[in-house]
């Protein structure tokens, strides 16, 4: 089955994009960051936190998620697409499963009472291509049905330090060396430094949009990403890049949870300066429904609604399913996250 992901690729390459075929993304592969509180927490109506939720109960947000319909791609961690697979989730769905290939060490900052975030990101692998795509001990020769997924995401930090870098480059050749052995795909995940890098933060963007072409200058057709996913810092890096290189399909990750505004005003702008796809892991998982958030985010990609009558139908959607919201309405329509407040006040 021709999957949505598939389809919107095409056109988007062929120079046909149109709003529909913007591209979103749930990423529920916390696990690979963390322990127990990898999944979302597990709330009261009123908004209390009771717990985390279960492994079980994680695998029931994805699934019903993916039922649902209203994303494009589903990204987890390879033990969990696993489990799903054996649920039958993707088996009539039109949602492309992904697996996270690596977790680098800046994505552990979620394991309790760890401080492995603070430290200068290392490249690290745990998934097993062969075992994702065929549940296979090694690279499969002959044509065989896909057991689990073809497409990864391939995440690198770029520090400005030249051992780090270096040593980051090198694993990125060898992981595009086992995708291209095992005909796997991947997108590629580029992180701000998560340590200091002695540079202004207005020059993080620029440095960003360098990084990327640099790493990629030497990389032919076949084994180039099928699309990035970069932080957003701000319009005018977007821009330049997008604008730079039109064969590059840009997406924008979601970063920290921000008011439900942020949330909406990042797909907003983000559309607006040239990103094609959004993959949004605790904006979406940390939200009071969802869901219904999901609905909205396909509403303002499409061009339907405001950022700002978006938080507003959201939260009109939360009274009527009982839920008391995290913030107040007026708390919530504040943009809270730095580079779409310069970029909000610029267009004011």
């Amino acid at each position: 089955m021709t999957t949505k992901l598939d389809e919107k690729l095409a056109r988007i390459r062929a120079g046909k994009y149109k709003r529909s075929d913007f591209i979103l993304a749930d990423a529920k592969d916390g696990d690979m960051g963390a322990g127990v509180l990898g999944a979302a927490p597990k709330r009261a109506p009123d908004g209390t936190r009771l717990r985390g939720k279960t492994k079980l109960e994680y695998l029931d947000d994805i699934e019903a998620v993916v039922k649902h319909g209203i994303v494009d791609v589903m990204l987890v961690s390879a033990s969990n697409l696993e489990l799903l697979h054996e649920r039958g989730v993707f088996k009539k769905s039109r949602v492309k499963p992904v697996i996270r290939a690596n977790d680098t060490t800046d994505c552990w900052g979620l394991i309790r009472h760890g401080t492995y975030h603070k430290q200068a990101s290392r490249p690290f692998r745990t998934a097993s291509l062969p075992r994702a795509m065929y549940n296979a001990a090694s690279p499969v020769k002959t044509a065989k049905k896909i057991y689990g997924t073809d497409l990864g995401l391939y995440s690198i930090t770029m520090m400005n330090d030249l051992d780090a870098d270096h040593r980051t480059l090198e694993a990125f050749r060898a992981f595009r060396e086992d995708a291209a052995a095992n005909g796997f795909k991947y997108f590629l995940e580029v992180f701000n430094p998560n340590v200091a890098h002695n540079m202004e933060r207005e020059h993080l963007g620029e440095f960003i949009n360098d990084c990327i072409l640099r790493c990629l200058a030497g990389v032919m057709k076949a084994d180039r990403p099928q699309f990035l996913k970069i932080v957003y810092n701000g319009p005018k890096a977007l821009e330049e890049l997008a604008t730079y290189d039109p064969s590059l399909v840009i997406g924008i990750l979601g970063g920290g949870t921000g008011t439900t505004r942020d949330t909406f005003e990042l797909l907003q702008q983000g559309e607006r300066y040239g990103a094609r796809v959004a993959l949004f892991g605790r904006k979406i998982n940390q939200a009071e429904a969802p869901l219904t958030l999901l609905t909205f985010m396909r509403q303002i990609t499409d061009g339907t609604i405001s950022p700002d009558e978006a938080v507003r139908a959201y939260h009109g959607e939360l009274q009527k399913l009982g839920l008391k919201p995290l913030r107040s309405l007026e708390e919530d329509r504040v943009v809270t996250e730095e580079p779409l407040k310069k970029a909000t006040l610029k267009a004011a």
